[in-house]
């Protein structure tokens, strides 16, 4: 006898597995290409799921590239909470903690006031600024989580995703240089790399290919800004519910991180399995990644405007200026 029902282990494999395969198929082909060139996985995971368009419309694909652009996604934010220690963050010191906090909030808010200016929603300016903030695509993809549904908002997502991943890239050759150039001292650069550049992986290439020095501060600094993400999480949700904590759902994924941050606080947790619960998160978020893309038409893409541009640069420029005032006019 052949179960027809959706729990049915062969019914789920049937409905999901093809979506699934193919996007896990991107991420493999984006790590491999990630290993060999040197460029971010998450963006060749983008490129290659936008030549795979085509097969979101089959619906044998659609119901496995849904639930990784979505669950899959969710589940390696969560995950994310195995890269924090709070002594590590705390270590910093109140001064340092409390820069980063204003840079954060700075950028968000920029990001919301400046939306309108440039011809787009505040909700963008949100996601944007969220990206730039705190940890680049990752974050993108956690509050694409939490804003309210619209028709643009995985178009938008996509972009951010790609927008800041391009950055990062830039920021992290370009950076160091600049800040080198400024005269500053090891921990300094340390500081303005792990406070400005967007992604994780590129706040280590550009502090360590200064010094061990910078690459420990700014890794630190950076832990710092994604260890704030449950806190823009909740408080996105909060603005999303008018500002009522009636009918307010806690994300499940935003408490799961901040349970698995207090977990790897412990001490429990062996180093060891915690870079391998980092490391499956990561490959999540690449394939969620690679789902979203082949979710998203490259033509739509070509038809935002120079709006959508204009507003993620000068929220980066906001966020380096800012930081390094505080760097010169503060240490």
């Amino acid at each position: 006898m052949v179960l027809t029902t959706t729990r049915n282990p062969v019914t789920l494999v049937q409905r999901y597995g093809r979506g699934l395969f193919l996007a896990a198929t991107i991420g493999a082909c984006a790590g491999f290409l990630a290993d060999h060139y040197g460029a971010p996985s998450m963006l060749f995971a983008l490129l290659i799921g936008l030549a795979f368009h085509f097969l979101h419309e089959q619906p044998q694909c659609t119901p496995g590239i849904d639930f990784a652009s979505k669950t899959l996604l969710r589940l390696g934010v969560a995950l994310l909470g195995f890269r924090l220690h709070i002594d590590d963050i705390l270590s910093m010191g109140a001064g340092a903690i409390l820069a980063v906090c204003g840079l954060l909030t700075l950028t968000i808010l920029s990001g919301v006031l400046l939306a309108p200016a440039f011809g787009r929603k505040v909700t963008f300016g949100i996601l944007t600024g969220g990206a730039v903030a705190i940890c680049g695509a990752s974050a993108a993809l956690a509050l694409a989580a939490v804003l309210p549904r619209s028709e643009s908002l995985e178009r938008d997502t996509l972009f951010t995703v790609i927008a800041v991943t391009a950055l990062s890239t830039i920021a992290m050759i370009g950076y160091p240089i600049l800040f080198q150039v400024l005269g500053l001292g090891d921990e300094e650069i340390g500081f303005l790399i792990g406070s400005t550049i967007h992604d994780v992986a590129q706040v280590v290439g550009a502090g360590y290919s200064v010094s061990d020095v910078a690459g420990t501060t700014a890794t630190l600094v950076k832990l710092e800004r994604v260890a704030l993400l449950p806190i823009v999480l909740l408080a996105v949700a909060f603005s999303s519910n008018r500002g009522s904590v009636r009918g307010l759902a806690l994300p499940w994924f935003v408490v799961a991180f901040a349970v698995f941050v207090l977990i790897n606080s412990t001490g429990f947790v062996p180093d060891a399995l915690s870079e391998f619960i980092s490391t499956i998160s990561r490959a999540l978020l690449v394939i969620a990644i690679a789902a979203l893309g082949v979710k998203t038409s490259l033509a739509a893409m070509f038809q935002l405007g120079g709006g959508h541009v204009g507003l993620i640069v000068t929220e980066t420029l906001i966020l380096l200026s800012a930081a390094t005032a505080v760097v010169l006019l503060w240490f």
